[in-house]
């Protein structure tokens, strides 16, 4: 099994950060700090990052069009333009249940948006896994989940694999690409609880998925057809919070950790709990599919 050491991208010293992406025409990698209100923008490591700020927590960033994006915060979805840092609100997701915010999501390859809802107490299925079309249609596609996160789908887009973290395992489900319909198939990767809680996901040009494991001190490669794991970049922060392959190559791995649950004592140990990691781990990724969604505010 072939272990990897990550080095430093980024010393953010996040609250907790999240949602790393890779934006194809600014060629910049992105994250967010949920608690922090914001999400950053950098190019190399060791580059200055740039803060832009949000309205509310914020979970995730995708790329739109031009030099807008779209961004998941605590009552729904906005779009955010990178130059002038004004937001537009697009549509409202479990706004009406105070303590729920928007999590972890991705975009399919028909270009719809999936995204993650949960409470901010972490209280058991209180969230949903939700599918937003072209036209802006929100649809409740996993009922009763707690904390959604990693969401990737297989290279022949015949199956969808996602993580509600409190299981301990990611879920296959069957996945219809014409019409973004999914169907429970199997679990498809069990996590013993001594390597950490599974959070954000990605996975590689040879289908296999890499998982960042919160208390697990790294991101662990898993095959899906076996359900065994394979590889390991290790972490020197034991909260891992997601994974992206960013670069023009797709062939290094962006890692965001946090430094939220931790003790004074524990955070003196782990000081670099909270910065943003990088690895080479000898496989590249796949693109990520662009965002489709049709939005009144243009």
């Amino acid at each position: 099994m072939d272990i990897i050491a990550a080095s430093t991208f980024c010393a953010s010293q996040c609250i907790l950060a999240e949602g790393p992406m890779w934006h194809t025409k600014r060629k910049t990698h992105f994250w967010v700090d949920i608690d922090g209100y914001g999400f950053y923008e950098c190019a190399s490591p060791g580059d200055e990052p740039i803060f832009y700020e949000t309205p509310d927590k914020v979970s995730l960033i995708i790329e739109y069009r031009n030099d807008t994006v779209l961004v998941g915060i605590r009552g729904g979805l906005i779009k955010y333009d990178l130059n002038t840092k004004q937001s537009d609100w697009i549509l409202d997701l479990d706004k009406q249940i105070e303590n729920n915010r928007c999590n972890d999501g991705a975009c399919d390859s028909r270009g719809r948006l999936w995204i993650g809802t949960m409470d901010m107490k972490y209280k058991p299925g209180a969230g949903a896994l939700y599918c937003i079309d072209e036209n802006l249609l929100v649809k409740k596609m996993v009922p009763d989940t707690t904390i959604s996160n990693g969401l990737v789908w297989s290279l022949d887009n015949r199956k969808m694999f996602f993580i509600d973290s409190p299981t301990q395992k990611v879920q296959s489900f069957f996945f219809d690409e014409l019409s973004g319909q999914i169907r429970h198939e199997k679990d498809l990767i069990r996590i013993p609880k001594d390597k950490g809680t599974p959070d954000g996901m990605a996975i590689d040009e040879e289908g296999m998925l890499w998982v960042a494991q919160w208390g697990g001190f790294g991101v662990y490669r898993y095959d899906p057809a076996s359900g065994e794991q394979i590889g390991l970049i290790e972490v020197p922060a034991p909260n891992v919070s997601s994974c992206a392959f960013v670069g023009e190559k797709l062939d290094h791995l962006l890692i965001t950790t946090s430094r939220q649950d931790l003790s004074a004592d524990e955070f003196k140990k782990y000081n670099q709990s909270g910065d943003v990691f990088i690895a080479k781990p000898g496989v590249r990724g796949v693109s990520a599919f662009a965002c489709k969604l049709r939005l009144e505010v243009e």
